[in-house]
């Protein structure tokens, strides 16, 4: 597995927007957040290019930035050919690299972003992920409209969108290293328990990171996962258990922590904005936490290859994370 060590990549500014849900969940601030699901344009596709693009120019307006002084902007989002994405960059006129790895991809985001800036013509880059819980679902399982009921293990997406800010000058956050995970498949065909699709491969990007890095798991202040869910992580920890010998105590899921019980969704949130989300708005703000491990789950299904049963491939990228 790979593993990289940075030494000159820093997160220096970040931006969130938030659905009306999750303004009201366990989040400890807020930047922006929207009172619906239009947020006024005429469809929710629309609103989610609105989102990114929001955080996109204040981000560059809070820092004193220009357009033109962004190298490259990496992100993407869980529709079709990152449509999202791809229609935001088209406004901000930015060199983009667009990227997919599902729930994981602002992990690997920072991950490439941190790369290029070993270049010394590299001085700033941009990341953008964003979901939408309307988009998605109608994207991955049923029309909205269908009002189909869901099992308990199931997810809720996260509406959000995140922006950071990475420059070669040290910054809030130091991104140490990181972990490229391996795609992994272990037979489950359930497109609603993607807790249990994802460990797996969470798990194991774990255990190579730290067996990389010859490190043990009380190495990390935290360890935040991305979107197993409450069901996902516990069966994230006696799986780490069971097949690698680690207790994993000093951990979180991010799609456990956005919902408040009341709220009555299931397993919890899922989504790539679920993990920055939280990091961002809850863990970070908390100043409790010094060295962080994030690692980004993502379960790489199409709606396509679901409805046609064939087993479901998850993938996980760590980075590691020192709060200056």
């Amino acid at each position: 597995m790979a593993t990289i060590k940075y030494n000159n990549a820093y997160i220096e500014d970040w931006l969130t927007i938030v659905g009306p849900k999750e303004a009201e969940s366990k989040l400890k601030k807020i930047d922006y957040k929207m009172d619906d699901y239009y947020f006024g344009e005429k469809t929710f596709e629309q609103c989610e290019i609105k989102m990114q693009r929001l955080i996109i120019d204040n981000i560059l307006n809070n820092n004193n930035l220009k357009k033109e002084d962004i190298n490259i902007l990496i992100g993407g989002d869980l529709l079709d050919q990152i449509s999202v994405s791809n229609y935001a960059a088209s406004d901000n006129r930015i060199s983009m690299l667009g990227i997919y790895s599902a729930c994981a991809t602002f992990a690997e985001s920072l991950i490439i972003g941190s790369m290029f800036l070993k270049e010394s013509s590299i001085k700033n880059v941009l990341t953008i992920t964003s979901s939408h819980n309307k988009t998605a679902e109608r994207c991955y399982r049923f029309p909205i409209e269908y009002g189909y009921p869901k099992k308990g293990v199931s997810t809720c997406t996260v509406t959000a969108g995140i922006t950071t800010l990475l420059k070669k000058d040290e910054g809030k956050i130091k991104i140490e290293s990181a972990t490229i995970g391996k795609v992994i498949e272990k037979g489950i065909v359930d497109i609603f328990n993607m807790g249990a699709i994802m460990v797996p491969s969470a798990a194991n990007t774990l255990y190579e990171h730290l067996k990389d890095l010859k490190r043990d798991v009380s190495y990390y202040d935290l360890i935040l996962t991305g979107d197993l869910g409450c069901t996902g992580a516990e069966i994230f920890k006696e799986y780490m258990k069971k097949e690698y010998n680690i207790n994993v105590s000093k951990h979180i899921d991010a799609g456990c922590e956005i919902y408040l019980k009341s709220d009555e969704i299931s397993s919890g949130g899922s989504g790539p904005s679920a993990l920055p989300l939280i990091l961002f708005n809850k863990i970070i703000f908390s100043g409790k936490y010094k060295k962080i491990l994030i690692i980004a789950t993502g379960s790489l299904h199409s709606r396509t290859l679901a409805n046609q049963k064939i087993s479901i491939p998850s993938i996980a990228h760590a980075v590691s994370l020192e709060v200056l």
